[in-house]
């Protein structure tokens, strides 16, 4: 009998293609199970990663529709847990003991293992069955891409069309030719606070995350919005991001390329957003290619003709609201000093 969406798809794929040879007389249906000696049945059911809702996992837990545990039954693994979902294979397994049923997974004593991905050389005689113009590994830890990568090489491939990528990267497909961005997206988990039910709090979790993995630079750049140019070079200010004094060139770089791209920016006529993005644009790229971290950046503009004189006004008027009553004597102590 088989159990499991996905496994009973590609048994019947199997079938289809000769490649599995069951008879329909041999296959049991789940209302037949019931009527079947315990001794002539044999269940092929999916769940061997510990996925909660695959059937080996409502079997263990004693939810499942038409299966339950007896003492006298017996549980093959023929698969070894992916890095990550150990913890949840154990807890299976633990379950299933717990039912009393005997389990056999792959140990040094035992070799049950079946894999199901495919050997190198299987790789090799896809690929030159194939014969891809671009290549890109996928699923698998760093190690196992780069592992492929070289199995591509190895059949003739060039290394410039080949992409081991994270999660973010991002590959650009145009006129049949691709290139990798140096942009990329953040892909990664999204945090969600349980206590608001609106999801506006995810930016923010976002943010602080990734303030605690790459830090913060800050652009300061004056202008003179009246006659559209820029008054002084930009300022990088950086916290959490890299240590000022070690790295002085590379925020000098980062200042000149900012500067550039504003000095061409501003020759037209421009609004703050677009100089905001200008920054933002050219500065990630840019420290994602020297450093391989995405600090939050954020652009600071100061209308300087205009917005310095307005803040001069109100710091002048709120030292003068601040500004101690003296007595007459103390008065003329001061104008003597």
């Amino acid at each position: 009998a088989v159990f499991g969406r996905s496994m009973e798809n590609v048994v019947d794929i199997g079938r289809k293609m000769g490649v599995i040879k069951i008879k329909n007389s041999d296959l049991l249906s789940p209302d037949q199970l019931g009527h079947t000696p315990d001794s002539e049945v044999c269940i092929l059911c999916t769940g061997s990663q510990g996925e909660p809702l695959a059937a080996l996992s409502r079997i263990a837990s004693g939810t499942h529709r038409h299966i339950h545990l007896k003492p006298s039954d017996t549980v093959v693994f023929s698969s070894n847990p992916i890095p990550g979902n150990t913890a949840s294979v154990n807890k299976i397994i633990d379950k299933l003991f717990r039912s009393g049923a005997t389990v056999l997974s792959r140990s040094v004593l035992t070799n049950l293992h079946t894999t199901g991905h495919a050997s190198r050389e299987e790789q090799k005689l896809m690929l030159q069955l194939i014969k891809p113009r671009y290549f890109m590994p996928i699923h698998g830890e760093f190690k196992m891409l780069m592992q492929h990568r070289q199995t591509a090489i190895d059949t003739g491939m060039d290394p410039n069309k080949i992409f081991v990528c994270a999660n973010g990267d991002i590959l650009i497909l145009r006129n049949h030719e691709v290139l990798q961005s140096d942009w990329r997206y953040q892909g990664d988990d999204i945090y969600v606070d349980g206590n608001d039910i609106t999801g506006l709090s995810t930016a923010v979790l976002k943010d602080r995350r990734i303030l605690a993995d790459n830090g913060l630079v800050a652009v300061v750049i004056a202008i003179d919005s009246k006659e559209n140019k820029i008054l002084s070079r930009p300022i990088i200010v950086s916290r959490g991001f890299v240590f000022i004094k070690d790295s002085q060139s590379l925020i000098k770089e980062a200042e000149f390329i900012v500067n550039a791209s504003l000095q061409e920016k501003m020759k037209e006529k421009t609004t703050f957003s677009e100089i905001k993005n200008c920054i933002r644009s050219t500065l990630e790229p840019f420290l994602y290619k020297k450093t391989k971290r995405n600090p939050i950046v954020i652009p600071v503009i100061l209308n300087s003709k205009q917005t310095m004189e307005e803040l001069t006004k109100k710091r002048t008027a709120h030292t003068r609201s601040k500004r101690p009553i003296h007595t007459k004597k103390e008065h003329i102590e001061r104008e003597e000093k």
